[in-house]
């Protein structure tokens, strides 16, 4: 028996990580393991936007592509009938030329309105054509939320006429910040929060495994001058959490509330 035991404990160990459980990213899976995801009840398509811009010197550029994945992959596995597609890195932050906006920066990227329009109304299209019934459009940044949500209304007719749906779940961002703004004053803390302060800071502290998305020796130099509105000197973890939560439940909410005032 304990050689059996010891057998499969091996064999176990040796399976490839889909065969336990299946990755939630559409990234993870072969074509076939996708159609036979569509075909066995994951019917929900998620696209999640990110950005890639300046967060003062005391955060990284990815932060909203880190949000934005973990936030996916959170929210799909919560709906439990979702498949999450790439996280899209980039979204409008500026006037290149005139260096506006983030662009004042090195290392942040935008895109023009009309660019980010058509890559999510493509990849959206994407996962129609390959089967999805639903499919939720959303964004961690600003620059981009108008776009996502002509995207869906563009698209929503066709789904409709097929039995499906594409949504805009504007509320993970917009109501996010509302609602972290009234925590953050329940506390006693600033609520003037717009770019890379309490949230954002926070956000990373919570997701990051060691010490490698936020600067803790650069904080203090965080101000209006190198990119930063806010106080991320007040940030921590515990706030962090506290966020996305709010961020995923937002999410989910809205989702089947759409889907529900659809039936």
């Amino acid at each position: 028996m304990k050689r059996l035991g010891l057998v499969l404990a091996m064999l176990m160990v040796s399976l490839p990580a889909y065969a336990q459980k299946q990755s939630v990213w559409v990234d993870d899976l072969t074509w076939p393991e996708v159609r036979d995801a569509i075909a066995a009840g994951k019917r929900t398509a998620i696209i999640y936007t990110g950005s890639s811009e300046q967060n003062g010197p005391h955060m990284v550029i990815g932060k909203h592509n880190f949000i934005a994945r973990a936030m996916g992959q959170r929210i799909a596995e919560e709906l439990g009938d979702a498949l999450v597609y790439a996280t899209m890195p980039y979204a409008i932050t500026g006037d290149p030329i005139a260096r506006t906006g983030h662009m004042r920066f090195p290392g942040s990227v935008t895109l023009p309105p009309e660019v980010f329009y058509g890559v999510v109304r493509g990849a959206a299209q994407s996962a129609l054509t390959a089967g999805f019934k639903v499919v939720a459009l959303m964004g961690e940044h600003g620059g981009g939320q108008n776009e996502l949500a002509l995207a869906a209304r563009s698209l929503d007719p066709q789904a409709r006429a097929a039995g499906g749906r594409v949504l805009f779940i504007g509320d993970l961002y917009e109501k996010s910040r509302v609602m972290m703004r009234e925590v953050l004053a329940k506390r006693g803390l600033p609520t003037d929060e717009d770019h890379a302060g309490i949230p954002d800071t926070s956000s990373l502290l919570y997701l990051q495994t060691k010490d490698e998305w936020v600067r803790q020796d650069k904080i203090a130099q965080a101000d209006d001058k190198n990119g930063v509105r806010g106080h991320p000197q007040l940030a921590s973890a515990e706030l962090g959490k506290i966020y996305l939560d709010i961020k995923v439940e937002l999410a989910i909410k809205q989702i089947r509330a759409q889907l529900a005032n659809s039936k």
